[in-house]
């Protein structure tokens, strides 16, 4: 029996069916496609950096539950029992693990749409039932009738809630957050990524809303290459998903750092200051060229439209030119023809507004 015919006879036919995530090769390119930071690790803390690295002992296990993180996370946060928080190696690992607590038989994971393209893939990976919900055309706002029609229909087990929304740098709704979660049967998880491009959260609602549960990470910090996402509820909603962790999922050094970026929070909140100053300054920039649209950003990346037809001709030119950004042709019908850019240095936004211009303007 050959492997496809093994695969097609054993594997489940909706992992068969799943298209993997796919990550653009940045190799020798300006990369501004991912949300990162673009900065470096602040200069004064290198030193303090490399002490903290050598103490981790590599040939131990690391801390199986992360307590010093975990409890550091809760003490900034102003949270005490019953409210807590479980890490993850990344949010994509905390949104995983939820998917696979909730899969059984019939079950149904609720997101408007475009969104974070890992809710779906985790739901399909455990064979939940997704939804999509299409947010409005003309601004990506939430379109909450339909949210609240598309919950009394499929009574969904999860709702995914992005705000601010990846891609369309836009918060979602705040007001409508409470009428969602008073209609959910099941949990809903408003998904911070970007809360601090954009000054606000609304983490310690879970407080007040038993079923909502509030996700951060430091990826969008400074720190993606460390892997560490952070989901914040009730105990009891934790119990459920301590189950499905797998241990020792957050590393020595994952750990060690991400304490260590929270002592110095002070710093990396300059390089957060810094980026929303260069984000207006470049969207500033791209509503000079003709031919755009530019929505509003509350992230550290920028949502734009060319004229129709040239979405993707003018990603290709730009990395022809050497810069990568992000097409979302093909991702969603509301994203054709846009383009996503993550904020760079000054620098860096400068070469990629020049190169811009001059390759719409040609």
């Amino acid at each position: 029996m050959s492997i496809d015919a093994r695969i097609e006879r054993l594997a489940a036919p909706w992992v068969r069916a799943l298209v993997p995530y796919k990550v653009e090769d940045a190799s020798g390119l300006l990369k501004l496609d991912a949300m990162e930071n673009p900065y470096g690790l602040p200069d004064e803390l290198g030193e303090p950096w490399l002490r903290v690295v050598e103490r981790v002992q590599l040939n131990r296990y690391p801390d199986p539950m992360s307590t010093a993180l975990r409890n550091r996370l809760l003490a900034d946060q102003g949270l005490a029992s019953p409210f807590g928080v479980v890490l993850g190696n990344g949010s994509d690992e905390l949104i995983h693990m939820i998917c696979v607590a909730f899969a059984r038989h019939g079950a149904c994971l609720l997101c408007p749409e475009p969104t974070f393209a890992v809710y779906r893939i985790a739901a399909q990976a455990v064979g939940l039932e997704y939804v999509g919900v299409p947010l409005r055309s003309e601004d990506f706002s939430l379109d909450v009738d339909a949210m609240l029609a598309a919950i009394v229909q499929h009574q969904p087990a999860v709702i995914f809630l992005a705000s601010p929304n990846n891609p369309t740098a836009n918060h979602l709704d705040g007001t409508a957050l409470e009428a969602l979660c008073a209609a959910a049967p099941g949990l809903v998880v408003l998904d911070e990524a970007y809360y601090r491009f954009a000054g606000t959260s609304r983490l310690r609602d879970i407080e007040s809303i038993e079923n909502l549960a509030v996700m951060h990470t430091l990826s969008k910090v400074g720190l993606a290459g460390l892997r560490v996402g952070a989901l914040f509820a009730a105990d009891t909603w934790l119990d459920l998903f301590e189950r499905v962790r797998m241990p020792y999922n957050i590393n020595a050094l994952s750990q060690a750092g991400a304490l260590f970026a929270l002592e110095h929070a002070d710093a990396f909140q300059r390089q957060i200051d810094a980026i929303v100053t260069a984000r207006e300054i470049l969207a500033a920039g791209l509503r000079e060229i003709p031919g755009l649209r530019v929505w509003p950003s509350a992230t550290n990346f920028i949502l734009l439209r060319t004229a129709p037809g040239r979405g993707t001709t003018t990603f290709e030119a730009l990395k022809r030119n050497g810069i990568l950004i992000k097409n979302l042709s093909g991702g969603h019908p509301l994203l054709e023809d846009c383009l996503r850019v993550t904020v760079g240095t000054p620098k860096e936004n400068a070469q990629f507004l020049g190169t811009l211009a001059a390759i719409l303007g040609g």
